[in-house]
């Protein structure tokens, strides 16, 4: 689950959610260089990585944060997980591979709108209670 402005392609980070605290504030944001375009991406360990060129107080910094919260929000509550092979959404799992996701039997770019998830993250990435 990550903010991105193409495809990417990357490997799953930490699976261990063992230290998630749902509804914190403070989620953990780790300065990395992220491949592609990709801005942001919300981790399984509950921490956020952060593309190093993306100043977090930048608006779009800011905008990249809350949408990436929002996916964090949905893994701490059990709404949603990934691996490198699959994302699971409200209790189903959907085909992962080569930064694409299954998602009722359309292929579409990891990312897209049209997947449920992301246009819940997309919804909060103008709200408050996400900073």
């Amino acid at each position: 689950m990550a903010f991105k402005l193409n495809s990417e392609t990357r490997k799953l980070r930490t699976p261990d959610n063992s230290t998630f605290k749902f509804g914190r504030r403070d989620v953990p944001i780790r300065k990395v260089d992220l491949e592609g375009t990709t801005l942001g991406e919300a981790n399984m360990d509950g921490t956020i990585s952060l593309d190093e060129s993306v100043d977090e107080n930048s608006p779009l910094g800011r905008q990249v944060v809350r949408h990436e919260k929002s996916h964090i929000e949905d893994i701490e509550s059990g709404k949603a997980a990934y691996s490198d092979e699959w994302v699971e959404w409200e209790g189903t799992k959907y085909a992962r591979s080569n930064g694409k996701i299954k998602y009722n039997g359309t292929w579409y770019v990891e990312g897209s709108n049209a997947l449920p998830w992301e246009k819940k993250a997309v919804r909060a990435e103008n709200r408050e209670h996400y900073a």
